[in-house]
């Protein structure tokens, strides 16, 4: 078949790593894509959410299958601007429509879903410019630290975790009054969990389910998980504390709860759906959902799956997912993010990168590229996911950053603990 995958980042460059590997792929299209896909499938210069220019190209190309990488097309529709289209009707779009997409595109509508069916997560409260006051009793009600997230999509940069009471409250204002744009119109009080985190992952066809390797990534920028969250910096695949014991738990108390719940609400939900989790003293508590794989989970997690992802994907948008399975490589991987400096504030582009063609031991996804001339250079904060298989994490640690030491780029950047909280 034909697929075309959007987006133009780490994910999607390993998903499209994944999906070139399926015997089922006649054509693999990326678009926009960046450098590196460019160098196992097709690209194209249209935007991820430029649902016209997409179509015509789905047309032109006699695409079969769309598989939606970023969170945004899907928030915005894409999923129903295909389903309105009777030319469309066969076209398989991978990702839930624009009502099943809030589960991402609002952390209150996450929250009250989670309220509904049951699924443990923290206590919480809805604020906006209303009922600031309300909000301010809600901090001072809780222990610190305080945790605030933008209602809206912000890049994954909208969540703020504050000791000091002042200062939490001061944020609340600034966040209502624009911190994230549009994204921090309402914003979500949370407790805090004190735990350590993970991410689960599953392919849903609305009802039936298949779980995929668990990981866990790394959200600050400074060593010690300190500093500023990012869009994360690094992740490894399988997480050590996810036991048999703990596995159960979460599919029992979490996944299966919230796949009833989407097939009870009727949601056409067709695609991948992302845990967060926080594992505290042994119970799984759901910190939130993506509709789409983690960033940069799926660089680790994509390494991991022996199963033909394109075989399950089919599987899923035909509503025929129930007695599948999938296969794991038993060895484990792991993922570094290089990054531009000064990221996640303020950082410049356009740096050339040498020695991508001297890694040899990794894979080397394209997270922030792009060609300048014969260069490929800097295009973003994440720059490149270098991940690696090994007998362990640590192994596969060891050779991602062996890898990222062929790597540079002025003002290149990356964290050299991950994974110690782990040992």
């Amino acid at each position: 078949m034909n697929i075309l995958v959007l987006g133009s980042g780490g994910r999607e460059h390993a998903l499209t790593w994944k999906i070139a590997s399926s015997p089922k792929v006649e054509k693999l299209y990326v678009a926009p894509g960046n450098p590196g896909t460019s160098t196992i499938a097709e690209n194209v210069a249209i935007k991820a959410d430029d649902f016209d220019a997409i179509a015509d190209f789905v047309r032109k190309a006699n695409i079969n299958m769309v598989v939606v990488g970023p969170e945004d097309p899907l928030v915005k529709g894409i999923v129903d601007y295909f389903a309105s289209k009777p030319e469309f009707a066969e076209l398989m779009v991978i990702g839930p429509d624009k009502f099943s997409a809030q589960l991402e595109g609002s952390k209150e509508f996450a929250k009250k879903f989670m309220m509904k069916y049951g699924i443990p997560t923290a206590g919480f409260l809805s604020v906006t410019s209303e009922n600031i006051s309300e909000g301010e009793r809600f901090l001072e009600s809780v222990n610190p630290p305080y945790v605030l997230k933008a209602d809206g999509l912000a890049a994954g940069k909208g969540v703020l975790i504050i000791d000091n009471i002042d200062e939490a409250k001061r944020e609340l204002r600034n966040i209502l009054g624009g911190k994230f744009g549009n994204a921090g119109n309402k914003v979500v009080l949370e407790q805090y969990l004190d735990g350590i985190e993970c991410s689960v992952f599953a392919i849903t066809d609305g009802s039936s389910y298949v779980l995929l390797p668990e990981a866990k990534d790394y959200k600050r920028i400074g060593e010690g998980n300190t500093g500023l969250n990012t869009g994360g910096m690094g992740s490894v695949s399988p997480v050590p504390f996810y036991n048999d014991e703990f596995a159960k738990k979460v599919e029992e108390r979490i996944v299966k709860p919230t796949i009833d719940g989407i097939n009870a609400e009727g949601m056409d939900y067709r695609g991948f759906v992302f845990f967060g989790l926080m594992n505290v003293d042994g119970n799984p508590y759901v910190i939130e959902y993506n509709v789409r794989m983690g960033d940069p989970e799926t660089e680790s997690v994509m390494l991991r799956i022996k199963s033909d992802l394109v075989e399950l994907l089919e599987a899923a948008a035909k509503r025929k997912l129930s007695g599948m399975t999938v296969e794991f490589d038993v060895r484990s991987a792991a993922t570094v993010m290089m990054v531009s400096g000064g990221y996640p504030e303020a950082y410049e582009k356009g740096k050339v990168i040498r020695g991508l063609d001297a890694v040899k031991s990794s894979v080397c996804f394209h997270a922030g590229t792009k060609m300048s001339g014969d260069d490929v250079v800097t295009s973003g904060g994440r720059v490149i996911a270098l991940s690696s298989y090994g007998d362990t994490i640590f192994d596969a640690l060891k050779t991602s950053y062996a890898s990222a030491g062929c790597i540079s780029f002025d003002k290149c950047y990356y964290r050299t603990d991950l994974g110690s909280d782990l040992k």
